[in-house]
């Protein structure tokens, strides 16, 4: 029998239980992680949308930010989680981001996201979204909203400016743990 990933969602706040659904239902083992110890262990974490700032705050204060810097496994981030992974936060996705670019809490849409090679789009929830600014020549973009990058891949990094877990579909969370697997495999 094939183990399950486990997967660490990054519960400080914001929509964690709902990428944890997503995750199980795709037949991963998830752990909330409030502490910088919870890491261990993991094959890969999630870090959901929320409040950015006060996710950083919570960070620090626990060492959740060390922690995550120095860890090895693939790391999903979506909207707060795509701005604390940014150059100006944790530094480690090569690419730059403004909070709340698309508009403030009113100003949330749907839109569907042109996935590269998939003809069918994504239903993609944009809530005070960041907007990517500066991306890094080895940064892969793959999925665009009206020509911009809303969904890229960073080597062991995946980084969203909008929320797939809000949606039944699942393909980002799919496309999470295909990297999980095969950062496990350069990790064994």
């Amino acid at each position: 029998m094939e183990r399950r990933p486990r997967i660490g969602v990054l519960a400080l706040q914001g929509a964690f239980r709902e990428h944890a659904q997503a995750l199980r239902t795709l037949g991963a083992d998830v752990v909330e992680v409030r502490l910088a110890d919870e890491l261990d262990g993991l094959d890969g974490l999630v870090i959901p949308g929320g409040e950015s700032t006060t996710m950083m705050r919570l960070a620090e204060l626990y060492g959740l930010d060390d922690a995550i810097r120095s860890y090895a496994g693939a790391i999903f981030g979506t909207c707060a989680g795509m701005i604390l992974l940014d150059r100006g936060h944790l530094g480690l996705a090569d690419l730059e981001v403004e909070r709340n670019a698309f508009g403030r809490q009113v100003r949330s849409f749907e839109a569907d996201v042109a996935l590269a090679g998939d003809e069918i789009p994504l239903r993609g929830v944009f809530i005070r979204a960041p907007r990517v600014r500066d991306i890094g020549a080895g940064v892969e973009v793959l999925g665009e909203l009206d020509g911009e990058p809303v969904l890229v891949r960073d080597g062991r990094l995946l980084l969203a400016s909008f929320h797939p877990e809000l949606t039944d579909d699942l393909r980002v969370h799919e496309l999470f743990l295909q990297m999980v697997e095969e950062e496990t495999r350069v990790r064994a």
